[in-house]
């Protein structure tokens, strides 16, 4: 059985508000689950189904699948951006959680394939 990775994090809910509301969240990995799936739970429940490779991208450059946009942000943040029927939600992260998240999920990867 695989472990689940978690980490905490904070993003800043981008809107039109001049000062951005900065938000707790919880990174989770489950290669058992989903092993190209990351999640970001948000409070109160909303959680967001990315894929790791496309966060991965995202880091160094635009891209653009499945509804989400993401791009970095200078050189110390990243930007993701999930356009739904309904409306859009931009939310901007520091990039080193997330870089030191994603690389817990490929060290887990490696030592699930190793044990294998």
């Amino acid at each position: 059985m695989s472990p689940v990775i978690k980490e905490h994090a904070r993003a800043r809910l981008v809107s039109d508000a001049r000062d951005l509301p900065t938000v707790p969240v919880e990174l989770r990995y489950d290669s058992a689950d989903d092993p190209h799936t990351i999640r970001v739970a948000f409070p109160g429940g909303p959680e967001w189904s990315l894929e790791r490779d496309l966060v991965e991208r995202g880091l160094r450059a635009p891209v653009e699948h499945g509804g989400y946009r993401i791009w970095p942000c200078g050189r110390a943040q990243l930007v993701v951006e999930l356009h739904s029927a309904a409306d859009v939600e931009v939310v901007q992260f520091d990039s080193a959680p997330l870089v030191r998240f994603l690389r817990r999920t490929h060290t887990e990867t490696r030592t699930e394939t190793t044990r294998a």
